[in-house]
């Protein structure tokens, strides 16, 4: 997708507010300009928070934002499902924790495993795990490529 239509309707609209004053037109243009790098790292980043709100409600994977030039594609990226936890009677070295949570938050978790198709347990151990994974990819992951302004 290229940003590009969504910057210039923007500067479209600038120049209308402007009116037919010369001076006027001149001005807004000048803010257009001025304002168009703003404009496109405020689209990016309105695009990466709509990949990562995506991505929260996906059952496995993720959504990344991909950057070529002034194209950016949102990019569904597979990963392996986390399998169902073994459980304490095994012996296989699992944990138990005591979770308080809110009702409605109980209800929607319980709702949430339901639709697919795993036990409560599972669910909540594969979205700790998956905010744990999400945590790791935010910190040191690298840009590659162009900046263009």
């Amino acid at each position: 997708m290229d940003v590009t239509p969504y910057i210039q309707s923007v500067r479209a609209d600038l120049e209308a507010v402007a009116g037919p004053d010369p001076a006027t037109l001149d001005v807004a243009e000048r803010l257009a300009r001025a304002l168009e790098p703003a404009m496109q790292l405020r689209l990016l980043d309105a695009l990466g928070q709509a990949a990562l709100e995506m991505s929260e409600q996906l059952p496995s994977g993720r959504v990344d934002v991909r950057l070529a030039g002034r194209d950016v594609q949102l990019t569904y990226v597979a990963e392996e499902p986390i399998a169902e936890t073994p459980t304490a009677d095994d012996g296989s070295g699992t944990a138990r924790l005591t979770l308080r949570l809110p009702e409605a938050t109980k209800s929607t978790v319980e709702q949430r495993a339901s639709e697919e198709g795993i036990s409560t347990n599972a669910w909540l151990v594969r979205a700790i795990k998956r905010a744990i994974d999400q945590r790791q990819r935010k910190v040191g992951h690298r840009l590659k490529g162009y900046a263009q302004s």
